[in-house]
């Protein structure tokens, strides 16, 4: 008897143990809210006693969403080696999601938002802070991507600081035509990587076009002129969720670039282009009601949720395409 009741005490234990792990787990599933771009910069500038300038509301954005990153349900959980964070993947996918998007963002601030030309210094906050972006997102040791990223938000607030300075030591932001493309180039490229791997839920065959458009060109190694394409069963969701984190992030990058390149995009008659991206971008974000993300076939009795997924972030580049040629012809 003695044996049977101690039995059933390692059972109970055991099974509250893992719904508790299972309640966590799905709290730290839970993706942080929409920022409000306008409030955080007015509760900001009070905080600092300054009027907003040109870049103030991009760095605050910029600042919120790195911050969104170790400060939502369960922190920073990629490089976490203990339950429950150690058997969840659709958060850690978000998450680098998010982190490529901080990461395209804080390259063109150093290398091209803070700078007048070509040869102009380097902001020495924006030089401190890009490469801290940049250490792998499961580092755990010494240094841990949380002390990292912890430390280039705080070179992101002493460029913000610095941009508001009122002694001789300014830092600068220039919102540019030019500078804005160098922008949207760089998310083109991670929106166009991310259309095409959320395609690939389901398998097709596809011609290999890495040489097209130039007869000339070559490349190191003979390639097949067809290739069978299709994303692992397995790597469906982590695709999925990694596209919703940076669509995420994209998404309040673009409201603040929007409030800063106000002047350039109404000049160049493209703020209406700018703001169809973010209603696409808006729409990426939308409520996912089912238990798991489905891959059904393309018109098959199941939805697939990497091809609608795929739709919205196909139909923001595609307008960001647009709104490149506005900016370079206007």
């Amino acid at each position: 008897m003695k044996t049977m009741f101690s039995t059933k005490s390692i059972v109970w234990a055991f099974t509250g143990i893992f719904f508790l792990l299972y309640g966590i787990g799905v709290y730290w599933s839970t993706a942080p809210m929409s920022i409000n771009i306008h409030a955080e910069v007015t509760q900001a500038a009070k905080a600092e006693n300054v009027a907003p300038v040109v870049g103030y509301t991009t760095t605050t954005a910029l600042i919120k969403v790195s911050e969104a990153l170790l400060n939502k349900p369960g922190g920073y959980l990629s490089n976490d080696i203990m339950p429950p964070s150690l058997f969840l993947d659709n958060m850690p996918a978000w998450e680098f999601g998010v982190l490529e998007m901080v990461r395209d963002i804080a390259l063109v601030m150093r290398k091209d938002f803070s700078r007048s030309q070509s040869q102009s210094l380097v902001n020495k906050h924006l030089l401190e802070a890009q490469p801290r972006f940049n250490i792998d997102s499961e580092s755990w040791a010494v240094p841990s991507a949380e002390s990292e990223y912890g430390e280039a938000i705080k070179q992101l607030y002493a460029y913000r600081s610095a941009l508001v300075s009122t002694n001789g030591n300014k830092a600068q932001f220039y919102a540019r035509a030019d500078n804005l493309r160098a922008y949207i180039e760089e998310v083109q490229k991670r929106l166009g990587s991310y259309s095409h791997r959320l395609s690939l839920s389901v398998g097709r065959e596809q011609v290999n076009t890495d040489l097209a458009g130039d007869k000339l060109a070559e490349q190191s190694s003979q390639g097949v002129s067809h290739l069978q394409l299709q994303t692992s069963w397995w790597q469906i969701d982590d695709v999925f969720y990694e596209a919703r984190g940076a669509t995420w992030a994209l998404l309040q990058l673009l409201r603040a670039i929007e409030i800063d390149f106000n002047s350039v995009l109404e000049n160049k008659n493209a703020k209406i282009s700018l703001q169809q991206i973010i209603r696409e971008l808006e729409a990426s974000q939308e409520s996912v009601w089912s238990p798991m993300i489905l891959n059904g076939s393309g018109f098959g009795l199941l939805a697939n949720h990497s091809l609608v997924m795929a739709n919205y972030i196909s139909r923001a580049n595609a307008a960001l395409i647009d709104l490149n040629e506005l900016l370079t012809k206007g």
